[in-house]
């Protein structure tokens, strides 16, 4: 399958660069100067993925990214500025439809994207594949019934530890948003992401809760009903003294690919909660990370869910846990708030 992607910014320079790194890796490119420009374009060369830069004139991203989802329903990957206010736009286009983003860590014009390339690239690969409806591409989930009957019949969950990436912060909208405010358990969540960006998402999905949400930056006691989300560009640990557990961000482990990690979250509540008490939910995402601390944590007693692939953005996370052989339900991400109430009433 040949890849075809719009460019779309303001900056000559941006289209050259982009233009360059996309037809390098054998996509077939086209490019937009605005937001107007775009809709024209996008209707005529009918792209699989799009890129969008959030400030430009005549018509800006904001505005631009509402009317392509009607016009041209496409993945589309918003190109940012590492800011806090790059980070609150960038977090209501994500809002509105967007499927991931990118940072231009050198400024709102940049001759280096060394940074952004190779990110940026898988991310159009992986969201390309998924811009059309597809046809399920994996086994139905084994049968786990009685593990299922233990771990939901009786346990007393101490804690819902969740892994996300690609797609993430509207699934946690959604998520945050429906949880119970008399929900007995803390939640937990790793979402990859910047630290700039993870600060402007708590305060986002705080407004939107029930339940208080604060970003885990600095040491802090866990307590039930709240949720904690993890810093970015760290990773997330756990520690107890007595029987009060705390968490706190460490420097990101170059022993893990994606930050803040799954796999370092889980492992380390493994050290600090029995796994008949841990509830994990692995979200949409590139990649596979949380899959082998929560396979891990299942084969000794933890309840895990994963997100079905019809809503997935990428399914690439949950379909990992699932093919290992390791998730105890299945379900779509509108689903999932209810069932973590109804498990930890």
């Amino acid at each position: 399958m040949t890849v075809k992607v719009l460019i779309v910014d303001d900056s000559a320079l941006m289209r050259k660069l982009f233009t360059q790194l996309f037809e390098k890796e054998g996509f077939v490119v086209q490019v937009a100067r605005n937001g107007e420009e775009a809709l024209t374009k996008a209707v005529e060369f009918e792209p699989d993925c799009i890129t969008l830069d959030i400030n430009m004139p005549v018509m800006d991203g904001m505005t631009c990214l509402a009317m392509l989802k009607k016009m041209h329903p496409c993945p589309i990957i918003m190109v940012s500025s590492l800011t806090q206010k790059g980070a609150t736009i960038t977090l209501e286009a994500l809002a509105l439809g967007a499927s991931d983003f990118v940072l231009k860590t050198g400024g709102t014009v940049t001759r280096d994207i060394s940074d952004l390339a190779v990110p940026l690239v898988n991310k159009i690969n992986a969201l390309a594949k998924t811009g059309k409806p597809q046809r399920p591409t994996i086994k139905a989930p084994p049968v786990v019934k009685q593990r299922v009957v233990r771990n939901t019949s009786s346990a007393a969950y101490e804690i819902v530890l969740v892994g996300v990436s690609t797609g993430g912060p509207k699934k946690l909208e959604h998520l945050v948003a429906n949880l119970s405010p008399a929900l007995p358990v803390p939640v937990v969540i790793s979402q990859h992401m910047p630290a700039s960006f993870t600060s402007a998402l708590a305060k986002r999905l705080d407004g939107l809760s029930p339940l208080n949400v604060i970003e885990v930056n600095r040491k802090m006691p866990i307590q039930p009903g709240t949720v904690y989300l993890a810093k970015g560009d760290a990773d997330l640990a756990f520690s107890k003294v007595g029987s009060e557990v705390s968490a706190r961000p460490v420097p990101s482990s170059p022993s893990f690919l994606w930050h803040p990690s799954v796999d370092r979250m889980v492992d380390s509540a493994l050290n600090c909660y029995k796994p008949l008490s841990m509830l994990c939910v692995q979200l949409t995402g590139m990649g596979c990370d949380g899959v082998a601390a929560m396979s891990k944590a299942f084969k000794e007693g933890a309840t895990t869910i994963a997100e079905s692939e019809a809503t997935s953005v990428v399914f690439g996370m949950p379909k990992e846990l699932i093919e290992a052989g390791c998730a105890s339900f299945v379900l779509d991400s509108p689903k999932i708030a209810s069932k973590l109430n109804a498990l930890c009433r």
